[in-house]
């Protein structure tokens, strides 16, 4: 089932065109949403939208951090100040109002200040504007489907793992060879992974084909799911939107730097949830223009030559 429709996204002459070239599909654009081992910090700001999400993030954070350092000297000022040790005989009183106003007023100006900025921010990011692009996103157990309803293309897109046969000798494998598990970063999954262009670090990050789009221009999502709900992310476009049968959904973004950007299905959606990732690479006008001419004819797979005329496509690194 999976080759049927891996290859028809690309085409069986496709695959064996490219059994070197396909090493560089990617390597012309940088890697820049990706998840790091034991990072904390936000992905690269990669669209408005993220701009300012990660701007209100901080501000909100430094807010807390200011209402939590208040609250802790205050609650030690007290067990200091007014322990029985200070105070053997306690004080009797039953209100005071200064403070009783003062811890009513001053939650709700910081409640108004932080809506003050996050107000503009939500409805930026639910008012969508006339896309340039418009692309149909469905989600399937366990992969994404992906249609350019004004171009007339579509293909699936599916993780690019140890368990997923290709029946290419070329490349290093056959349909015969037994499958490792898909948690298993085994020679088979890195015979894969190269053979699209990726290395070790992008392992259970990457998929086969990708979601590609040009930069500077709005991108108009239209997400949907065939079965049951899943959830289309990608962190450094600060967009996610969750897939629901029969309904159909809309999110944009407008990303301002070319490159490949990893996200994940974020919502529950069976045994095989964890494997169903998502790569958009974002590319120039001109590059973007090249890829719908050959995708109408058959084959999704961006290639280097497309990126950089005339000029070597760039190894991603693997890890050691």
């Amino acid at each position: 089932m999976r080759l049927s429709t891996y290859l028809k996204g690309f085409g069986a002459a496709a695959l064996a065109a490219t059994a070197s070239a396909g090493i560089a599909s990617a390597q012309g654009l940088e890697i820049v949403g990706q998840p790091h081992d034991k990072g904390i910090a936000f992905q690269p700001a990669s669209s408005s939208l993220a701009v300012e999400q990660q701007w209100l993030d901080h501000m909100i954070l430094y807010i807390i951090t200011a209402v939590v350092i208040f609250v802790c000297a205050l609650l030690l000022y007290v067990i200091f100040r007014f322990n029985s040790r200070a105070n053997p005989v306690p004080r009797k009183f039953t209100h005071n109002t200064p403070l009783e106003v003062a811890w009513t007023l001053v939650p709700i100006i910081i409640l108004v200040f932080i809506g003050f900025f996050s107000l503009p921010t939500l409805f930026n990011q639910q008012e969508f504007p006339e896309g340039d692009v418009v692309i149909k996103v469905t989600g399937n157990q366990w992969y994404w489907s992906y249609e350019y309803p004004q171009e007339g293309i579509s293909f699936d897109s599916f993780l690019v793992d140890g368990a997923y046969e290709i029946n290419d000798p070329a490349a290093g494998w056959d349909k015969g060879q037994p499958m490792s598990t898909r948690q298993t970063l085994d020679d088979v999954a890195i015979k894969k992974l190269e053979y699209f262009g990726y290395g070790r670090e992008q392992f259970l990050l990457a998929t086969d084909t990708a979601m590609v789009v040009p930069v500077g221009k709005t991108v108009l999502l239209q997400i949907t799911a065939s079965d049951v709900i899943h959830s289309w992310k990608i962190p450094a476009f600060a967009v996610m939107q969750d897939a629901v049968p029969g309904r159909l959904a809309q999110a944009w973004f407008r990303a301002d730097r070319e490159g490949i950007y990893f996200g994940q299905c974020s919502e529950l959606c069976g045994k095989d949830h964890a494997f169903m990732p998502i790569t958009v690479k974002v590319v120039s006008e001109a590059a973007y223009a090249q890829w719908l001419e050959q995708a109408k004819a058959g084959n999704v797979m961006l290639t280097a030559d497309m990126m950089k005329p005339g000029q070597a496509p760039v190894r991603v690194a693997a890890a050691d």
